[in-house]
Formats: C-alpha cells, structure tokens, sequence
C-alpha cells in the first residue's frame, strides 16, 4: 500500500447530508478534529522517543476553534469516533492560539509523510486535500457568486437562488510510469527536482484520453521514447496539491533519447546495478513516500 492512502475509515457518504447529526457527532465528547493552516496540517509529537504523529484535538480543546470563518469537513467515522478537520487558515498566526498551546506545530505534509504512521499519513492527506479544494472553490465557477459548504464539507452550493449549482471536490488524475527496456529503466531529472535526484516521468490525464494513451503521450512528449505495453502497478493520493497519481510500468519501444527542454533538464536509462548503488553514481531516488518511489523499487 502507498504512502497517504490506508485510512480505513467509514466516509460516511449516506450520513453527511443529516445536518441533525453532524451537529450531534461534532458535539460528541469522543469526536476528534484535525486543524489545517494554509495546507499545513497539526503534527504533533508521540510519546518518549517524539516521533511525528497526526495532531488530533479532543473537542474540549477544539472548542474554541469552532466558529463561523472556520470551515469543518467531516473526515469520517471508526470504532464509534468521529473525525472532523477544520481550516483555520482565516487566523493569522494559529501559534497564539490558546487552545493549540503545545499541541503541535504546523508542518508540510511531505516533510513528515515517510516517518508518520500511515493511517495517520493518509487522514493528514485525506484533511489537506478537502480544505484545499474549499480554499479555492469560495466562488461559483458558472455566476461568480460565494459558495457554502454543506454535506459536512464534501459539497459547495453556489448562493445565488438562480443559479443553486453544486461544486464538489476535485481530484485531478495524473499518470506516473517507469518506463522499461530489459534491465534498464529510464529516469528524469525535472527541474522543479532538487539537484542530482532522478525519478520516473510523469504527466497529468488530458480530456478525452484513456490511461494508456496519457502514458505513451507523458514519456513521448518528455524523452522522445516509444512505448508499447503499459501495465498497471497503483495508485496513491497525492495532495499536493489534488491529485490521484495512477502508476503504471511501461513496455520501452525505442531507446534514443531526445529531452523535452520545457520539463526535463536530463534523461538516462540506468541498469539495474546502477539504481541499486545509485548514490554511488552520486544521484538520489525519488522521496520514500512517492509512488515513484514504489514503482522502481518494485522492478528493481
């Protein structure tokens, strides 16, 4: 299983529409909430050895957090517990906060993720990518007008009695694959990369387009490489910030290489021994939370 998917947790779909009993199960004394900022999300440390872990609220803390420019997203339900997440990216500095006093700081996700439990990974991201999505959906996208949240954050209706149109979160699907030819794989170096990693290509899904064909299109396009079999390995959630990244490993047709200069700084094919002493080659692999990660180390 990847990185930032495994909540198990009840999502509730057929319960987030009871307005009555989201009230009751976000006043519950067991329910727990997520704080948000700027798609930043509460970690705290756990235990002795001070290792990172989600930073879960008890509502009598909480409490104080529940108001009118917060927006609460129902997350789901397990074993009887309610889990909430709430953006307090309406406050200006959440550290003078009393009610998060020693509770955690707010941390980018992909500097914990690797190192987190990974149900906690995956609630932290299930939290960041629905309050991200309400961030940038305030306004109806047909008739301009503000949107509210309702359905226990998992839908936006536009206010404007005319209009009424319902908005709901987005995920965008981006294709992800390590391309083979034999014993080698080959490998990209991006520039939004730091220097001297290498990673997997990868490209997001155009309208009228199937899966395979973004794939052929994606490693084409970046390294000029032809593929034929694409087979398909997972999947992961990736908020960073909406998307769902499909991963799949790639049949290599052609081996010439030509870099697409607007994506790619560099491109190679790399044997097996060279990934698997690649800081030897004084390169790095992709972060061990990434897809792209999984998908290497599995052919390797």
């Amino acid at each position: 299983m990847n990185f930032y998917s495994g909540a198990a947790i009840d999502r509730l779909g057929n319960r987030r529409g009871d307005a009555d009993w989201l009230a009751k199960r976000l006043a519950a004394p067991t329910t727990r909430i997520l704080p948000v900022w700027h798609d930043r999300n509460l970690v705290a440390a756990d235990g002795a050895d001070g290792a990172p872990a989600a930073g879960w609220l008890a509502l009598e803390v909480a409490g104080p957090l529940i108001g009118a420019d917060g927006v609460f997203v129902l997350l789901g339900e397990d074993d009887g517990v309610a889990y909430f997440a709430v953006d307090l990216s309406h406050v200006a500095d959440p550290a003078q906060l009393p009610a998060l006093a020693g509770r955690g700081t707010f941390v980018n996700l992909r500097e914990v993720g690797a190192v987190l439990r990974r149900r906690d990974s995956a609630l932290l991201a299930y939290a960041k990518g629905l309050t991200h999505w309400h961030a940038r959906h305030r306004f109806c996208g047909v008739c301009g007008e503000p949107t509210e949240s309702r359905d226990g954050g998992h839908v936006r209706v536009c206010r404007s009695a005319v209009c009424a149109t319902q908005h709901f979160p987005r995920t965008d699907p981006a294709v992800i694959m390590l391309v083979v030819d034999g014993d080698r794989c080959l490998l990209g170096h991006n520039k939004r990369f730091p220097q001297r990693i290498y990673s997997t290509l990868a490209g997001f899904v155009e309208p009228g387009e199937s899966l395979e064909e973004a794939v052929a299109r994606e490693v084409l396009e970046e390294t000029g490489v032809r593929v034929g079999a694409v087979r398909y390995h997972s999947s992961q959630p990736w908020p960073f910030p909406a998307s769902i990244m499909l991963g799949f490993h790639a049949e290599a047709e052609s081996e010439a290489i030509t870099v697409h200069a607007a994506e790619l700084v560099d491109a190679r094919w790399f044997s097996r021994r060279e990934i698997a002493n690649f800081d030897r080659l004084g390169l790095r692999l992709p972060r061990p939370d990434s897809i792209a990660r999984r998908l290497i180390e599995h052919w390797l």
